[in-house]
């Protein structure tokens, strides 16, 4: 009798099993590899659209994972921020409209996991409104004058420092919104998304804590190079400068090419000014999306700065004034002009001189440092002797004025510096074509506008006296030529 054993051809079975499993091992490290590797940017065909939600690759440092992003404002709405709207409305971010998920400013990045960032468009996008009945619009490349980002990221840190933000609370939230968050994602989500996140937070707002014993930012302005000294590791005190400048607009660039740029003039080159705006949005060295920030950049140079409507420009005083701007004004804010795009000595120009001490020759050997090894290295950040002059193209949308947001109005900067406004609210996007800036005053800019005190240190309004001369009917004539630039 034959005896029992293994059935014929086990050992060719048992080959096979180990051969598939070794080709599942095999594909599974490939797929590993492929996902953490992976990096793709939302796209857009149409070049305003990419403005408004295309990645410039600051994921890499300020990416927050897309369905913890979107779920924080309701988990932890008691951190908001007051104000008008919703979620991160709050903040000043604009939501095109009630199709969109995101707002304007925020871009979308799997690297692996999808996170949010943000891009140009978050402190270069403003509402504007002709009355506070008229229907909003959106103004492109403009200065950012609603958006607060210390707000913003005060937000993350105070959600992150909350004992709630773990993978209980924010899984299940998230499987409110989007009932297919696999299990999988809620394992990666549990064990590394959410406390790395949280990790990285608090590490961050440690980094950044000096703010917090500062003057606020306030909506539409940025100390932009804080967070630079924090990298390099320049150690800065309380009492030390205050580089608190306002958001700049970034329309029609192509005649700007090879001026001195930043508010003081610190470098003359374009494209390290827009690899260190993406920097300073949250990009590292390696993750710059060159292509994305050239496409941006392209578009921006011929972006023409939207008009003031006509009704709200009389012609004949404007033609009047565009004599005495020739006479007083072309020649620092004109292009062409002899002195456009050139710094002015901070003893002469005489404005709040904190964001031009702030930035030091120390910091500018250190800028100069950055992307050693690429062949886009810094080399040509420099210290100034005061402020650039800027020119005024699209100036009616530049308000508050001075390059730390200190003079609300285009009227308000024409006086001498003690009869200009000690306190103002700014952040209100209802227009004041007659005074040429936005509404700063009554009872609804102080609803939901940021109470600026002049008196506090990096926010005086003094200096730039050009102007303040003129008679009364000068003054009129000038305003309404400066609507037309």
């Amino acid at each position: 009798m034959r005896s029992v054993g293994r059935p014929r051809g086990w050992k060719r079975g048992v080959l096979f099993v180990l051969a598939a499993l070794v080709v599942v091992a095999a594909l599974a490290a490939i797929y590993g590899v492929i996902f953490f590797k992976r990096d793709v940017p939302e796209t857009y065909e149409n070049v305003d659209d990419h403005f408004k939600y295309g990645s410039i690759g600051a994921e890499a440092r300020a990416g927050v994972p897309y369905w913890i992003w979107l779920v924080l404002p309701d988990v932890f709405a008691e951190h908001l921020p007051d104000g008008d709207g919703e979620g991160y409305e709050r903040m000043g971010f604009i939501y095109e409209s009630e199709d969109r998920i995101r707002p304007i400013g925020t871009s979308l990045r799997e690297k692996p996991i999808p996170l949010v960032g943000l891009n140009c468009a978050a402190c270069h996008t403003a509402v504007v409104r002709d009355s506070p009945n008229a229907a909003p619009r959106i103004v492109l490349a403009t200065a950012g004058h609603q958006f607060d980002i210390q707000e913003y990221f005060n937000f993350l840190f105070d959600c992150a420092r909350d004992q709630r933000f773990d993978a209980d609370t924010l899984i299940a939230a998230i499987r409110k919104v989007n009932p297919d968050f696999s299990g999988l994602d809620g394992l990666l989500y549990r064990h590394v998304v959410i406390p790395r996140m949280k990790k990285e937070l608090l590490a961050r707002e440690k980094e950044l804590a000096l703010l917090e014993d500062r003057p606020a930012f306030g909506p539409g302005r940025v100390d932009t190079f804080y967070a630079y000294k924090v990298e390099v590791g320049i150690h800065e005190d309380v009492a030390d400068p205050v580089g608190t400048v306002d958001l700049p607009t970034i329309w029609n660039q192509r005649p700007r090419r090879g001026m001195f740029l930043h508010w003081d003039g610190n470098n003359d080159s374009f494209e390290e000014r827009n690899l260190s705006a993406t920097r300073g949005a949250g990009a590292s060295e390696s993750s710059i999306d060159h292509d994305s920030l050239k496409r941006v950049a392209e578009w921006l140079d011929d972006l023409e700065p939207p008009r003031v409507p006509r009704r709200f420009v009389d012609s004949s005083h404007a033609a009047a004034g565009r004599a005495i701007y020739q006479a007083r004004c072309a020649s620092c804010h004109s292009f062409g002009g002899d002195r456009v795009g050139k710094a002015t000595p901070i003893d002469e120009i005489g404005t709040d001189p904190n964001r031009w001490q702030s930035f030091t020759r120390q910091l500018a050997r250190e800028l100069n440092q950055y992307g050693k090894g690429y062949p886009w290295q810094f080399t040509h950040f420099r210290k100034t002797a005061g402020y650039a002059n800027m020119p005024l193209d699209g100036i009616w949308l530049r308000a508050p004025y001075l390059h730390n947001g200190s003079v609300p109005t285009l009227r308000d900067l024409l006086k001498p510096p003690d009869e200009r406004p000690k306190i103002f609210y700014r952040g209100y996007d209802v227009y004041d074509y007659d005074d040429v800036g936005f509404v700063s005053s009554g009872e609804e800019a102080a609803r939901v506008g940021f109470r600026y005190d002049t008196t506090i240190r990096g926010n005086g309004n003094g200096g730039h006296t050009y102007g303040t001369d003129l008679t009364g009917e000068q003054l009129e004539d000038l305003l309404e030529f400066l609507k037309t630039r």
